[in-house]
């Protein structure tokens, strides 16, 4: 795409978006909404208040039970990992084994650039 096209696209994309916007600003909807954000902001600062301390109050089952919930994650943050297994691998040609939980492992890797990771992956134990 030439850069002419391209700007005409962006600019053609712009004004859409402007359009959509200023439609947007018109609608009671998003005034009544903004007004409640606006009153609700203000009632959490007359209390010392924050979102989450009213969401406890609400619910405090959403708050205790945000881990199960939410497959993990309260906040954004992830839980607790689960360890990974560990991997035994046995070299038949020179009977070294090799124990790792990743495949990070140096003489994994060394095997792997030697033999080939489907030829290392076969020597993987039960």
């Amino acid at each position: 795409m030439s850069k002419a096209a391209e700007y005409r696209a962006l600019e053609r994309q712009i004004a859409e978006q402007l359009a959509a916007l200023e439609a947007l600003k018109g609608s009671s909807a998003l005034q009544a909404e903004l007004e409640f954000e606006d009153k609700l902001r203000k009632l959490l600062g007359e209390y010392g208040m924050s979102l989450r301390n009213v969401i406890s109050i609400l619910d405090p089952k959403a708050a205790a039970g945000a881990v199960v919930a939410g497959a993990g994650k309260v906040d954004g943050r992830r839980g607790p990992r689960a360890p990974r297994a560990l991997k035994r691998y046995l070299n038949p040609h020179t009977s070294e084994v090799v124990e790792t939980k990743g495949g990070n492992h140096s003489t994994l890797k060394a095997w792997k650039a030697q033999h080939g990771a489907e030829q290392v992956e076969s020597w993987l134990q039960a």
